[in-house]
């Protein structure tokens, strides 16, 4: 099979250089182990999924860490806890670099061990699925902004993406092995991905005794990527309580499914909302999971348009992902119904972002923006519209901004 460069790897070594245990977490499948092979420095393997080595680590885990050599990759750590504990004793005693390198889905068990164990010895790497940079084997990496210097940046790096093959990408999703073997089938692969992420990951994390309610409230989650969330619809909708529905859309965003966009709030008013938008990291996941099956009944159907959103906000997400950044990221949105899809906070300034699934971008797109400039206390920096127009323009209120350029 072929493997696809990440642009993560420069992150990855950065990280193996400064600290002794590096972590890399992520959904099931985004290429985790993977990368680390992939940047083989000769180092040995454990998968913690083998259970005769499980059995043996739970019997000693502290006779493992102390002899084991090193550098070592040991893999799916969140189901050997002990580990953790284990792992900051030899550190402590030999605290070479890159001694340690770390993989696992479900983040929650991980970080508990980690704050207890291994706080100031470990550098964390979030891995998503593949980008569409990646994809097209770009080796652009600055995270995604909306200036012009950015856009004059990125433009010689630019393939162009043609609206069949948009939505084609957007259909198929980011799943590394979707790409490195194009002959799977989609259908295929999604379905046996949701029954290994509801077999090993839910049951290990919230003993979800009723498996076809849980795949039914994924399907709900993934009905309504890109907008608001409402616990109560979604809850009313599957049959179960809002505190069941708040666990198991806690248990998505740790196994690294979905990403809860926070709304933007500086104590600049009260009458901004309070609740978070929900997008699928993974929009063949969530097409999959609504039923659309092709590109082109995905493209003209009634979610066309939060798809195509759900797979802008994702690929901004991944672009500071892959750069070792925390996307700081976030939207806008009053009790007056003004509302901003997109705002990046970086060094004091705040850059709007409106999505629009349109090859027609004109002034009118760029109105919103101007909610946030009458605001005091804010530096608002150039905006743009991220569109389906085919190069980027300058507009009186912003940048017009081809989705090939993120």
């Amino acid at each position: 099979m072929m493997y696809i460069e990440r642009h993560i790897s420069f992150v990855l070594e950065r990280l193996k250089r400064s600290f002794p245990v590096v972590l890399v977490t992520g959904a099931r499948q985004v290429g985790k182990t993977t990368l680390l092979r992939q940047n083989d420095d000769g180092q040995g393997y454990y998968t913690l999924d083998d259970y005769v080595f499980l059995d043996s680590i739970e019997q000693d885990a502290m006779g493992f860490a102390a002899n084991v050599s090193t550098p070592v990759i040991l893999d799916e750590i969140q189901y050997a806890p002990l580990l953790f504990r284990a792992i900051k004793l030899r550190v402590d005693r030999d605290a070479r670099s890159g001694a340690f390198l770390l993989t696992g889905s479900q983040q929650f068990e991980m970080m508990r061990g980690v704050s207890e164990s291994l706080a100031g010895r470990i550098g964390i790497l979030t891995l998503s699925g593949l980008s569409s940079r990646e994809i097209d084997g770009s080796r652009f990496t600055l995270p995604f902004l909306t200036t012009t210097e950015y856009l004059g940046e990125r433009s010689p790096s630019v393939l162009p993406l043609r609206a069949h093959e948009l939505w084609g990408r957007i259909q198929r999703g980011g799943m590394p092995k979707l790409y490195a073997d194009p002959e799977i089938n989609t259908q295929d692969y999604y379905s046996a991905y949701v029954k290994t992420y509801i077999e090993r990951d839910v049951r290990t994390l919230a003993q979800v005794g009723d498996e076809l309610t849980f795949m039914q409230f994924l399907t709900a989650c993934a009905a309504r990527t890109g907008a608001l969330l409402n616990l109560s619809d979604i809850a009313r909708d599957v049959g179960v309580s809002v505190p069941t529905a708040k666990r198991w859309l806690s248990i998505l965003a740790v196994s690294g499914l979905v990403y809860l966009l926070r709304p933007f709030s500086q104590n600049i008013t009260s009458r901004t909302v309070k609740t978070p938008k929900l997008y699928f990291m993974d929009t063949g996941l969530a097409a999959y999971l609504c039923k659309w099956f092709t590109p082109e009944t995905l493209e003209v159907g009634a979610m066309s348009g939060a798809f195509f959103e759900t797979y802008v906000v994702s690929e901004i997400i991944k672009s500071y992902q892959n750069f070792g950044q925390e996307p700081p990221l976030y939207f806008y949105r009053d009790a007056d119904r003004h509302e901003v899809d997109l705002i990046i906070h970086k060094d004091g300034k705040i850059y709007p972002v409106e999505i629009k699934k349109t090859a027609s971008p004109n002034a009118k797109d760029f109105k919103q923006f101007e909610t946030l400039r009458k605001m005091s206390g804010l530096e608002v920096a150039p905006g743009g519209v991220v569109c389906m127009y085919d190069s980027p323009i300058r507009l009186s209120g912003g940048n017009v901004i081809p989705v090939s350029y993120i």
